[in-house]
């Protein structure tokens, strides 16, 4: 040891000895870190099945019962917690330099968002199922409107703000206003019904700053995961955090495809499970007798799932088994499908709704593992209904 207290550094002695340990533990990034400050519970897994069910402790910075959550393959790309507003009470003021939106789990309620330094002030108001996003470093105050307590589900590029700066008094007290996120116009908090294509992707979109209700919004048909298969991208407060809404008919499920870490599927209405498994398992992995790789997480509104955990690129497919449409919200942070890095104006494919045999990543429905769908069947014969998957799909090409 050296004098100070601190380890000394030791030079290799010979050319066949490496410098450092070799093996380590990783160490807290700034954002686990400000976690464990919290004095709050993590929930660090590749799921859970209703957020509803995870404990929760006092949150004196919000002034509510919350819970970090930090699904595996998540760490470093966003940041997650659900938080309960007291009864005929309000969570504290805040502002911060993070993106962030919440999904209405239980309860009804008012927001109040506002610039530092204005008397104008934006009040709307939201119940279960609603949808709404803070634009960056604004004001902002969620209120109770009843005697119970509500429950919201929150969104955040935290950890990506505060693993770059490292510093939470400038995070939280940056008098910055952003006025091209922040307009203090009336209709700000309106909702936008209109249809658009993204500029990317051409996938449909919405431009809204809130949506009152995800779980029964009008879907319009997109069929990139399954047959009927609906879907919208609503782009809120001008936030890099990408979302998804989407949904499978009743008795059909979704296409396995892989990609990296990030996507955080939500279950919103019905119920069902999520198989994932690495790429390098192949896409037949029961078949292959490489099962024990591959991770199952089950779920009910408002149940979780990391749909590509570890290191990413894994395999992952969606089932619904409940009389009504599986409606899943997908939350990726700032890590949007198509605006991978890469340079500009690259040729660039959407890999996931591609199969494997045009240069994709999704496994058609012929050459998937017979397993998906013959536990599929047999998991919808036992709650009294039949699959809905057209048989020509299965059928080998000519």
């Amino acid at each position: 040891m050296a004098d100070n207290g601190k380890e000394k550094w030791q030079e290799p002695t010979g050319e066949m000895q490496k410098a450092g340990y070799g093996k380590f533990l990783r160490p807290n990034t700034p954002y686990d870190s400000f976690m464990e400050e919290q004095e709050i519970p993590i929930y660090r897994d590749i799921g859970v099945e209703k957020v509803q069910n995870l404990p929760r402790k006092m949150w004196k910075r919000l002034g509510g019962n919350a819970s970090f959550i930090q699904l595996l393959g998540t760490e470093g790309l966003w940041g997650s917690y659900v938080v309960e507003v007291p009864g005929a009470g309000a969570l504290n003021a805040e502002k911060h330099l993070y993106e962030e939106q919440y999904f209405v789990v239980e309860g009804r309620g008012t927001t109040e968002v506002w610039a530092e330094g204005s008397d104008k002030k934006h009040t709307f108001e939201w119940q279960q199922g609603s949808l709404f996003a803070i634009p960056m470093n604004a004001t902002h105050r969620i209120v109770n409107a009843t005697s119970s307590p509500a429950l919201l589900l929150a969104g955040t590029t935290a950890p990506n703000i505060m693993n770059l700066f490292n510093n939470t008094d400038f995070i939280f007290n940056c008098p910055y206003t952003f006025t091209d996120r922040y307009k203090e116009t009336a209709d700000y908090y309106k909702p936008n019904e209109e249809i658009e294509p993204d500029p990317v992707r051409g996938l449909a979109m919405r431009q809204t700053n809130i949506i009152p209700d995800i779980v029964t919004c009008e879907l319009p048909l997109d069929n990139r995961r399954s047959p009927g298969y609906r879907r919208i991208e609503p782009h809120m407060v001008g936030n890099s955090f990408y979302l998804w809404i989407g949904q499978h008919e009743t008795g059909r499920y979704s296409k396995a495809h892989a990609h990296g870490s990030a996507a955080v599927l939500i279950c919103v209405k019905g119920k069902g499970y999520t198989y994932t498994w690495p790429s390098t398992l192949g896409p037949t992995p029961w078949k292959d007798g490489k099962a024990e790789g591959v991770r199952r997480q089950d779920y009910e509104p408002v149940g979780m799932v990391s749909a590509a955990p570890m290191g990413g690129n894994w395999f992952h497919a969606h089932f619904g088994v409940s009389s009504e449409p599986l409606r899943l919200s997908a939350w990726f942070g700032p890590n949007a499908p198509g605006r991978e890095r890469g340079r500009p104006g690259e040729k660039a494919i959407d890999y996931g709704a591609i199969e494997i045999k045009d240069g994709g990543t999704a496994i058609a429905y012929r050459d998937e593992d017979p397993f998906l769908r013959k536990e599929f069947e047999e998991t919808l014969g036992k709650e009294g209904m039949k699959s809905k998957m057209p048989a020509e799909i299965y059928k080998p090409e000519a």
